[in-house]
């Protein structure tokens, strides 16, 4: 029986293990781009079988009218219109039922850097980006998902494919890009990535938007509808650090980053962070950078005029 598998992968707890089986995972990653070798949109004029293979490359099935069957393993999969599946390279995939005369269908095949290890896990995160380190960060593609009518996901599919099959003379420069753009989009709409946000990652986006505020516990309890123990132990748990030293984190982090980018007085910089008593933010300022202010200011000036 064909079965609908939505999650990449399954998890048991047998006897206090935990056993992962990974179902295929295609790795998307943020520090090269994917390279595509082919793209279309066909419909089938008679009944036919999905080709048998093991290919080098991975593939984005999206069905528009009609049905696809494909195995891909061991595993069986009917892709419905308004559906899409990705299938991995190196694994064998192959149809064991005809595909319906009058299908539609948009594929994508395309390869991927293979390094993934080299990159961390991507996580939410709403503070400022580190200066002078490489941003290198990795997320799991969904194998099946639904695209909604008249998606940025849809459009995107039905974009590519035009630009893939145009007679536009820029489209090898911007293809890949294209790409890119695609499967990242369909990596973060997909329910189950949204699924995994956690408790955690939603304090840390609340905390950055409010950097300028002073932290509240009460304000915490009344968006979150949560006692403030409860998230708190969730939050060093999840992350490693207390709410309130993400939040100073964030607001030194800005106050890096205006003294670097603006000319806004110590003085200006400390009542847009919140803070009453330029005095207070600058002590708070050197805990946490190892220099006051006005140090940090002519330190990153001059790295930023002379490069070093």
């Amino acid at each position: 029986m064909y079965y609908n598998l939505n999650k990449s992968l399954k998890q048991w707890n047998i006897y206090g293990f935990i056993w992962r089986i990974i179902v295929n995972e295609i790795i998307l990653t943020n520090n090269s781009m994917p390279m595509a070798s082919g793209c279309g949109y066909f419909a089938a004029q008679e009944d036919f079988f999905h080709a048998d293979r093991t290919a080098d490359f991975n593939v984005m099935i999206y069905v528009t009218d009609g049905i696809i069957y494909v195995t891909e393993d061991n595993t069986d999969y009917e892709i419905r219109p308004g559906e899409l599946l990705f299938l991995k390279s190196g694994i064998r995939h192959f149809g064991k039922r005809p595909v319906p005369k009058g299908t539609r269908w948009h594929f994508v095949h395309f390869y991927l850097d293979k390094r993934e290890n080299v990159c961390e896990d991507f996580v939410p995160d709403c503070a400022p980006l580190p200066q002078y380190e490489k941003i290198c960060c990795r997320t799991v593609l969904p194998k099946k998902l639904t695209v909604p009518y008249g998606s940025r996901l849809e459009r995107l599919i039905t974009e590519f494919t035009d630009c893939y099959g145009s007679s536009d003379p820029m489209k090898k420069w911007q293809i890949n890009a294209r790409l890119f753009e695609l499967l990242t989009e369909a990596a973060f709409s997909s329910a189950e990535n949204k699924a995994r946000e956690k408790l955690s990652d939603k304090i840390a986006a609340f905390l950055a938007d409010n950097y300028d505020k002073p932290f509240s516990s009460e304000m915490l309890e009344k968006t979150f509808f949560l006692s403030y123990k409860h998230m708190a132990a969730v939050f060093r748990r999840e992350r490693g650090v207390t709410m309130q030293q993400y939040h100073n984190a964030v607001k030194m982090n800005s106050a890096c980053k205006l003294l670097v980018s603006t000319l806004m007085t110590v003085g200006e910089i400390s009542a847009r962070l919140g803070y009453n008593d330029m005095l207070y933010f600058s002590r708070r300022f050197r805990e946490f950078t190892g220099k006051s202010p006005t140090e940090y200011r002519k330190t990153q000036t001059a790295y930023l005029e002379f490069g070093v």
